[in-house]
């Protein structure tokens, strides 16, 4: 019986992006027995999985962690992360390891001199060729996300007028930069006919607040009721919240992938980062397309970086200030 430890500590996005490895490694490779490590502040996101048979988490202290994994006893360790911490677990265990390319060479080149050789594959078959030495194949199923009852239970809790169904919109992502302005999300909330619930972090929260208050404020006739669920729920929550949703419109984000493992239609708004990066809503087998991809072509800054900033660095913010709304709301209105 083979027995495997899979490693991924950050963040939410690139972890679900890492389910169809877990599953396609335990359902294809005989006895296997899957464990997964990740960083304690994200154990929601696998709390539930069947497929992964233990759970491994980073705290404060990675010596503590790797003297737990060693008495494991693994046969393999796939390193989905590949930094400096797998590099030094990898070494203390002292087992066979396979690591994950992450091309930062490649996104260098396209960050820095818009040269692009990256890979026309998505993220997600990159983290599988990792593992193809164990002869295991994309089954083609997607992205996996598994909620409690008790997480499922929290549409109970909405406000009556989105019980029957809403528009999912996360206006908040790590970065600043991977974020629509305030004053753009009022206006695609204003132009959609059908509830609205604001999704993101406790740091989303005051801007949730300020949206919500400004229609119930100002807009009297409003259609789309303005509902925020902005650091008020759990990780599992929001994804119950997502599942739920009729279309999901979002940033670049974890939310992203979680309503792309519920096989969702979203409309993804991207800002310095891009779709090039390979990381866009994945859906398997039944993905006929990408949903649609909202996003400001052409611009000779973009992207600025592989992830994000704090503030625009030429100062313009043209990737995100200039995105046509009117793309987003058509395609709600699909």
């Amino acid at each position: 019986m083979p027995k495997f430890l899979i490693l991924r500590f950050s963040s939410i996005g690139d972890i679900m992006l890492t389910t169809p490895v877990i599953r396609c490694l335990k359902q294809q490779v005989k006895g296997a027995e899957v464990h997964y490590c990740t960083r304690d502040i994200f154990s929601e996101v696998i709390a539930h999985n069947p497929y992964i048979d233990k759970k491994f988490f980073l705290g404060q202290s990675l010596s503590s962690l790797i003297s737990l994994l060693k008495k494991e006893k693994y046969d393999y360790v796939i390193d989905l992360h590949h930094n400096l911490r797998t590099f030094i677990i990898k070494k203390r265990l002292g087992v066979r390891s396979v690591s994950f390319n992450k091309l930062n060479f490649e996104k260098w080149l396209m960050v820095n001199f818009k040269i692009n050789r990256l890979p026309p594959i998505h993220l997600v078959d990159r983290y599988l060729e990792t593992i193809k030495s164990f002869g295991v194949i994309n089954d083609g199923m997607g992205l996996d996300y598994f909620l409690s009852l008790e997480a499922e239970a929290i549409i109970q809790q909405l406000p009556v007028s989105h019980q029957d169904g809403y528009i999912g919109f996360v206006i908040g992502a790590k970065h600043f930069t991977k974020q629509l302005p305030v004053e753009k999300i009022i206006s695609v909330c204003k132009k959609i006919d059908q509830p609205v619930i604001l999704l993101g972090g406790k740091e989303d929260y005051e801007k949730g607040e300020e949206i919500a208050k400004l229609f119930q404020s100002q807009i009297s006739n409003l259609q789309s009721p303005i509902f925020n669920a902005c650091g008020k729920f759990s990780i599992n929550e929001s994804a119950a919240l997502v599942k739920h949703a009729l279309k999901m419109i979002t940033h670049d984000t974890g939310l992203m992938h979680i309503a792309a493992a519920f096989q969702k239609e979203i409309i993804s708004i991207w800002g310095n980062t891009i779709p090039e990066f390979g990381m866009t809503p994945y859906y398997g087998m039944k993905e006929k397309e990408q949903g649609t991809i909202v996003q400001v072509k052409n611009l000779s800054c973009r992207p600025c970086t592989k992830i994000g900033f704090d503030k625009c660095p030429k100062k313009h913010f043209k990737c995100m200030n200039e995105i046509n709304e009117e793309i987003i709301v058509s395609s709600i209105r699909l």
